[in-house]
């Protein structure tokens, strides 16, 4: 690896892990996206969609230790919340994660379009006073709270994301989540779900272990600084940043799978009439 490669990923994972850290998530909504397309486009090395997710999985394991590290005072983390969803979603994301050995590339990017799309859909939705409630008096409903979060797992296991950037949504929309305690104990939540896509990842050979290592770094170091400024940001900033992250990574994802489409569909027009 070259200096340029090196400087490349390491400052894509310093970026996502930042935003991570800040807004609650793995940061593989923000990593996944500028892996598969800025080293190519900077000419310093092309990653496939199988290499990018094994990377991604690794690195978010680290970007959400140094979160939780950061939120561990303060009463943020719900640990009745972490408890029943942490554990569906890691069966749900060691299924997924194993279980992508056996998808195509373009079937791993229509997963991840289809989570980025629900995902920025509910980020949209009206949430009414869910920061007016103390702490102390949260609550929600335990067993949804682990279906959906067993399903959430699946599907991030596939794209080697840790799901949080659907996860917070459904925390803060369907179970009534006060924001803060929603950033905190979803990059909980991700921790645990990132040891099942990791290990489904590294057992199928979808790891890349030098970028992991450099991406991993630069987690250490900027998931920690993200969590400490998002402690400062007022709530409803921190809910826009994600909801235009998550945004803008669904229209990228989904322009692509169309341009493969409308490719495809070329191709069949070119030799029908051959």
């Amino acid at each position: 690896m070259d200096l340029a490669l090196i400087m490349t990923i390491f400052l894509i994972g310093f970026v996502g892990s930042y935003i991570s850290g800040m807004v609650g998530i793995g940061g593989s909504i923000i990593k996944y996206p500028m892996l598969l397309y800025i080293p190519p486009l900077l000419g310093v090395a092309t990653f496939t969609a199988h290499e990018v997710s094994g990377i991604s999985a690794v690195q978010v394991f680290f970007a959400t230790l140094g979160g939780v590290w950061a939120y561990r005072k303060g009463g943020y983390l719900n640990k009745t919340l972490i408890t029943y969803m942490g554990v569906s979603i890691l069966i749900g994301s060691f299924i997924g994660g194993y279980g992508s050995k056996f998808m195509s590339e373009a079937g791993i990017n229509f997963v991840y379009g289809i989570l980025a799309l629900i995902a920025a859909i509910m980020m949209f939705i009206p949430k009414k006073s869910i920061d007016d409630i103390k702490l102390e008096d949260v609550t929600f409903n335990k067993w949804l709270a682990a279906i959906l979060a067993l399903i959430v797992g699946f599907g991030a296991g596939i794209v080697g994301a840790a799901g949080a950037f659907l996860l917070v949504p459904i925390m803060l929309v369907v179970l009534k989540i006060p924001t803060r305690m929603t950033i905190a104990s979803s990059l909980a939540i991700t921790l645990i779900s990132s040891i099942g896509s990791t290990i489904g990842k590294i057992s199928t050979g979808q790891v890349e272990y030098l970028p992991a290592l450099i991406m991993v770094v630069a987690s250490l170091i900027a998931s920690p600084l993200g969590a400490m400024a998002g402690k400062e940001m007022n709530t409803k900033i921190l809910q826009m940043i994600l909801a235009v992250l998550i945004l803008a990574t669904a229209i990228k994802i989904w322009l692509d799978i169309l341009l493969i489409i409308l490719s495809l569909v070329q191709i069949h027009l070119v030799s029908s009439t051959l």
